[in-house]
């Protein structure tokens, strides 16, 4: 079976190409075909990076837009001399990252005619992200006309959070209007949550789990049998930890006071989303690893920003293990910080210790992946997941098709 995995960003496209034969392997296989595109709008090109075995290979392309550039990239599937396939008629079944299900989807479904409104209709909640994964959708329809597409969406795993930490304390009939918190990064969340299961040979249903996916975009999730009960992102991809340019949780009263002096949406958008968090604060970067960097210099803004960093991160870990009434088997780490940020990941279950958590620093130092970097006395594990979005999609689309050639 021929997995193809086309996973849309607000800039970029990560695609992937699996074969599965029969049961679901216990670890992630390496894909077929592997490619990303980082669309440069001031200058309608693209860099295409493309994988089908040892070497990576680079490569400009010159496009009206980005759909336009997601053609040529998957044109390379059966085009040219790295081509893995026969046509596009070899593709079995498509998985596509959706960022907003609303409250209408809990699982992955296949794609239909009301599955696309649906997602369309969300894109008020998300409009930068649906948007995107709608075209992409509708542009693999009209290159692989035959094959089934499946929708898996990044809020679906939250979708059963327990009302009290679902609805915000605002007027009654925000629930009417969909004003609530639904959680994102749910596709890395759920696969962690089932890595941990696995690597523990226990029963998902019978964890307790508090999940870190630290990247430029970050939140927790607090999972318990089997379910988020709780994560920080809410409304919007805003809410909850400091991130890489968004500013995270604030004060809604400073919005008003910023609006009175005359900011208009557009601006407010701009400036939570874009001018924030560890750029905001730092004047040097998004990137973790400059924010580091910077520090190790002497840097002050720099040091600011990862010490409000660790701040916040810590709360929203203590308001994460409060949803789990204080038990906790696991905690997990992922995405580019969580799994190589060591420095951070040590600070962070130090200030854990008084729960019975200790690593071993020897292994948390060498960034071990889908690995227990827990010391043998502690009371709790600790394990750095390998991101592996696109193979979660994958898994999706094998659990809805197990049965195809």
């Amino acid at each position: 079976m021929k997995i193809l995995v086309v996973n849309g960003g607000s800039s970029s496209h990560k695609c992937s190409l699996y074969t599965l034969d029969g049961a679901l392997p216990r670890h992630p296989p390496t894909p077929d075909w592997s490619a990303q595109l980082d669309w440069h709008a001031q200058q309608s090109t693209a860099t295409l990076t493309l994988q089908t075995g040892p070497g990576i290979r680079d490569q400009r392309l010159v496009a009206e837009d980005p759909s336009e550039a997601l053609v040529q990239l998957l044109a390379t599937l059966w085009d040219g001399a790295h081509r893995v396939l026969s046509g596009p008629e070899a593709v079995d079944c498509i998985g596509h990252r959706v960022v907003h299900g609303g409250e209408t989807y809990q699982r992955p479904v296949v794609i239909d005619d009301s599955v696309k409104a649906a997602i369309d209709r969300f894109t008020a909640l998300a409009p930068l992200h649906n948007s995107i994964n709608l075209a992409g959708i509708q542009l693999t329809e009209s290159l692989f006309p035959k094959t089934p597409q499946v929708a898996v969406f990044d809020t679906a795993f939250h979708r059963q959070l327990p009302a009290a930490a679902a609805i915000y304390p605002g007027p009654y009939g925000w629930i009417d209007q969909g004003i609530r918190r639904y959680g994102f990064h749910g596709i890395s969340h759920e696969y962690c949550a089932r890595q941990a299961a696995m690597l523990l040979d226990k029963n998902l249903a019978d964890l307790s789990l508090m999940i870190c996916h630290l990247g430029n975009g970050s939140s927790l999730s607090a999972v318990q049998n089997g379910h988020s009960v709780d994560t920080t992102m809410g409304f919007t991809p805003l809410e909850g930890l400091m991130m890489g340019t968004r500013s995270g949780s604030i004060d809604p009263g400073i919005l008003i006071a910023l609006m009175r002096q005359g900011a208009s949406a557009e601006d407010l958008d701009h400036l939570l989303n874009q001018e924030s968090g560890l750029q905001g604060i730092s004047g040097v970067s998004s990137d973790w690893r400059q924010i580091e960097a910077a520090v190790a210099q002497g840097n002050q803004r720099a040091q600011l920003a990862r010490e409000i960093y660790l701040h916040r991160l810590k709360a929203e870990m203590g308001r994460m293990l409060m949803s789990l009434n204080g038990h906790l088997d696991a905690l997990l780490f992922t995405a580019g910080i969580g799994e190589h940020a060591s420095a951070l990941r040590s600070q962070v279950c130090a200030a854990l210790e008084f729960i019975g958590m200790r690593l071993d620093q020897a292994k948390n130092q060498a960034n071990l992946v889908n690995q227990n970097i827990a010391d043998p006395n502690s009371q709790i594990q600790v394990f750095v997941i390998e991101a592996q979005e696109n193979w979660a999609i994958a898994q999706a689309c094998h659990r809805l098709f197990p049965t195809q050639p």
